[in-house]
Order: structure tokens, then sequence, then C-alpha cells
């Protein structure tokens, strides 16, 4: 594996053989002794850091710090001042600027280390984070590739499924679970063949058995995801579909049988789907929506849960007028 770049940008060639000493082992180090010197390097390197002083020939490390956000190869890297100046005013502007940290010289080599250590850990865990969102939002995509559903569907109702879940008393991590999970919930729509997810019109009973599947594949797919937004993503899949009265699919499970998250969902799903435009009907108002969701409570949806949804109709409405309509 490539060892990290990390430019080091100081005049006093000292500084940089003590640099050289200190990182070499476990970096790849360019060396800069000015501003406009270091600003080529980054440019043309890319490195995920920058080691920086404040005191340079030409331009200060301020002007460098404006100067490396505004290049495209160079405005990710992560800045850390290497300076003697400890004025406070001094790191509050190089904060300002987007600098991360300052190390004050004297340079104490284990301290180096570590404030490189934790910043470039930081930086693996928010690039680790992002790519799994980009995974979850593109399998949420997929599910309806041959579907007429969008992606503002998914994840309009995925925010309702945040909502309801937040004022059901439920934590934060669960609320960020279900928000990510809920885009999932069609995962299964995968298998489905396009010609009866596109239908204009409703389906025979031959084609509701093969759409119905869609649960279980929804299932067997994402089970093979150990993350718990996975392993909520996989319940919601298989059991957003099963009714408070028991006579949802596939398994006929009925009231706190079904896991939470699933009737949270089913809900939010169910609602939004009211109220987007299909191959087989135009959208729904929204009284005739909200109707139907009363009429289900206690049949298709948690009663408790219905009454929760209808008192917070507001912050609904908000989030149907943000993400708008199909």
């Amino acid at each position: 594996m490539p060892q990290p770049t990390i430019l080091v940008v100081d005049d006093e060639p000292a500084n940089l053989a003590l640099m050289r000493e200190i990182l070499s082992d476990s970096y790849h180090l360019v060396f800069a002794t000015n501003g406009m010197d270091a600003l080529a390097a980054a440019q043309k390197h890319q490195p995920i850091m920058v080691l920086l002083d404040i005191q340079l020939p030409d331009i200060d490390g301020y002007e460098v710090c404006r100067r490396l956000a505004q290049q495209p190869q160079s405005r990710d890297a992560i800045v850390l001042f290497v300076t003697s100046l400890s004025d406070r005013k001094m790191e509050e502007l190089g904060f300002e600027l987007g600098a991360v940290d300052y190390i004050v010289k004297p340079l104490a080599p284990s301290i180096v280390r570590a404030r490189i250590k934790a910043h470039l850990s930081m930086v693996r865990a928010d690039r680790l984070e992002k790519s799994y969102l980009e995974a979850i939002s593109m399998l949420g995509e997929a599910a309806h590739f041959n579907d007429e559903a969008t992606g503002v569907h998914i994840w309009r109702m995925a925010a309702y499924s945040a909502a309801i879940a937040r004022h059901a008393g439920n934590d934060a991590a669960f609320c960020k679970h279900i928000e990510h999970a809920a885009s999932m919930h069609d995962t299964g729509k995968i298998g489905i063949p396009q010609a009866i997810l596109q239908k204009p019109g409703p389906l025979t009973a031959e084609e509701w058995v093969i759409m119905k599947t869609h649960s279980q594949l929804g299932y067997n797919i994402l089970a093979r995801g150990t993350s718990e937004t996975f392993q909520m993503a996989k319940t919601i899949a298989l059991c957003h579909h099963e009714k408070w009265d028991g006579s949802g699919y596939p398994h006929g499970l009925a009231g706190s049988a079904i896991p939470l998250e699933a009737r949270i969902v089913a809900i939010a799903d169910v609602f939004d789907a009211l109220t987007m435009r299909r191959p087989y009907k135009e959208p729904w108002p929204m009284e005739k929506a909200l109707q139907a969701i009363r009429d289900g409570s206690g049949r298709h949806f948690d009663p408790a849960l219905v009454a929760l949804f209808f008192e917070i109709i507001p912050e609904i409405e908000a989030i149907r007028q943000h993400w708008g309509q199909d």
C-alpha cells in the first residue's frame, strides 16, 4: 500500500531535516522552502496533508493556506500549521482559513507523529463514511432502475421515517439508521420483471405472487451486510408489507410482532406512494392520502404510530415541500 504524501513547507533546512527524520519511515514526504514552491508542489503531488510554516520568505503561510483551498488538486488537503508563533489571534485566523491544528516549535517527535496520525485517521473515517453512504444511495436507486419510482421517493419517505422514529422517542442512532435503511426497503425489486413494475394497470393474481417475492429478495440481498444499518434494512425489506391485523406478507405477522422499524416505514412508504404519480395512478391530494392513513389505523398500520404521524403533519408537509414532487 503506498504511503500517504505529506508536503512539508519551511524555510529552515534544519526543520526540514527534523521532519524527514520524524516522518520518512511512515510517509512519502515532499518539501518546499517558500510559499510559491509549496503551491506548485501541492498542485503536482496532491498531498493528503500539508505541514505549513507561517513565516516564509515570499508569501506567508496564511496566504498559502488560502490558495491551497482554491486549487482543485489541493483543496481537500489537511493543513496543519507548524510554527514558533503561538498568538491566539493568529491561531484563530488559521482555523478560519481551514487549518485543522497547530503544532508549536520546538518540535517534539512523539507529538508530531500523534497529531498527524490522529488527523489522518479522521480523514480515513470520513472517507469510509462517505463511501458507505454512497453505496447505500446507489443500492436504493438500483432497486428502482426498472421502476417508475425515483430517488426523490426513496429519500422523501426515508426522511418521513426518521421524523416518525424521532417523535416516537427513539434515540439519534436509531433515527440515523432508519433514515439510511428505509431507502433500501425495495431493494428486492431488482429481481422483479420490468413488465410487472411498470404495468399501467392492476396486476393479475399470478403477477402479484411474483411482486410479493421482492420482500424476501430484498432480505436475501441485504442480509449480507453486517452493519447496524444493513441489519435494519434487511428487516425493513422483509417486513414493510406486513400489516397490523396480520393480513400482510410475506409471513402474516401482526401487531407488535412486526418490527418497529418496519411499522414506521410502512406508514411513510404508503403515504408517499399515494401522493406521487405512478404508472397506474395520478398523485392523490394530500387530504385523500391522509384519510387513507387514518382508515388504515389498526388494520394496516400501528394505531399508536398513526396517531403520532398526525401530530407531526406540519413536519411531514415541510419534508414533502423540501423534496418536491416527482
